[in-house]
């Protein structure tokens, strides 16, 4: 059986919210608690190969990554070999639940709070990264540095091998 080629880019995400209470309060009880086990499947996802995460406490999950020193802006930071692995687990997992039910626990943003894009194959991006990557979607619109979902549907997969450029 042939080896297939190392990817040379992986795909990175970002998306933030802001809890509508602290991560201690009863009212995101419900989501704090979960966070373990929903970022622990993650992980053992086919395709998953980083997340950002904190102390390492249970019940922290990757909470204490902080914006602007709110404590209740929190950061999902994750790089998956592709988009089908990454959506896979977004949307036909137990994840899927808890993003349905995302108004219980978290703020509706006025402004633009997810971005994907691409890293090469071992790397890590910082927060500080992935905020120049919202910033610049945010600015810009979908752009082949900075992307949504949309823009990834609308990707050719035989133009790259990897469905991150668009088609025209």
């Amino acid at each position: 059986m042939p080896l297939r080629p190392a990817k040379t880019h992986h795909l990175a995400e970002l998306n933030v919210g802001r809890l509508l209470a602290p991560t201690d309060d009863p009212k995101v009880a419900e989501f704090m608690a979960a966070l373990d086990r929903i970022n622990g499947m993650g992980k053992r996802m086919p395709g998953f190969v980083w997340m950002m995460e904190g102390s390492g406490e249970p019940g922290t999950g990757n909470t204490e990554a902080k914006i602007d020193g709110d404590p209740q802006f929190v950061a999902n930071l994750t790089v998956w070999e592709d988009a089908a692995n990454l959506k896979r687990f977004v949307w036909d997992t137990v994840h899927r639940r808890f993003f349905d039910r995302r108004s219980e626990w978290f703020e509706v943003l006025g402004e633009m709070h997810f971005v994907m894009w691409r890293v090469p194959a071992g790397h890590r991006p910082t927060l500080e990264e992935a905020m120049e990557r919202l910033e610049q979607r945010r600015s810009m619109g979908d752009t082949v540095h900075a992307f949504g979902w949309d823009w990834l549907e609308r990707a050719d997969p035989a133009s790259a091998g990897d469905g991150l450029i668009p088609k025209d």
